[in-house]
């Protein structure tokens, strides 16, 4: 079951990780890894129009994000193009027809080591930020704000240029 599994159990905040032989890296934070801003769309971005967006500014995906700023999943351009392609999906539908709404979300202050376990089983993480925010009665909230998506190639790549052998 995943609920006796560490690596579950470490991927959902529960346990810290216990792992005795940890890599050079498994401590240092995801904001090392000096992540690019994503390229974000809004929900009623249409299939052909997230399509062309994506092969324009050369991304294979991105997150979709309501204008509140709430995270609605990702969206990647082989699998809009494949939904339209088996009729699944129309280009004129809106993106979130044909959008990832399961996805791991990890901070800047989480480990890499955190993030190789999410990396275990999903194509990419979302790397999100806390901010404190205030409306007009002086009152707060915290909101979330994408600030990256990580994949396992950025964690391999960060690796291999950082080497402490």
């Amino acid at each position: 079951s995943k609920f006796v599994s560490d690596k579950w159990m470490i991927k959902h905040g529960f346990l810290n990780d216990i792992q005795e032989h940890k890599p050079w890296w498994w401590n240092i934070k995801v904001q090392k890894l000096n992540l690019s801003a994503p390229l974000i769309l809004l929900p009623e971005v249409s299939c052909q129009k997230a399509i062309e967006i994506l092969q324009e500014k050369g991304y294979d995906q991105a997150p979709v994000v309501a204008e509140s700023g709430l995270i609605l999943g990702m969206v990647t351009l082989s699998n809009t193009l494949s939904s339209v392609l088996a009729g699944n999906a129309e280009f004129s539908d809106p993106v979130t027809k044909v959008t990832y709404d399961q996805f791991s979300k990890i901070g800047l202050e989480d480990s890499l080591g955190k993030l190789s376990c999410i990396l275990e089983n999903d194509h990419f993480a979302i790397v999100v930020h806390q901010q404190m925010q205030f409306n007009g009665n002086g009152s707060s909230f915290m909101k979330q704000m994408v600030f990256g998506v990580v994949t396992a190639m950025d964690l391999l790549t960060f690796v291999s240029r950082n080497d402490k052998k």
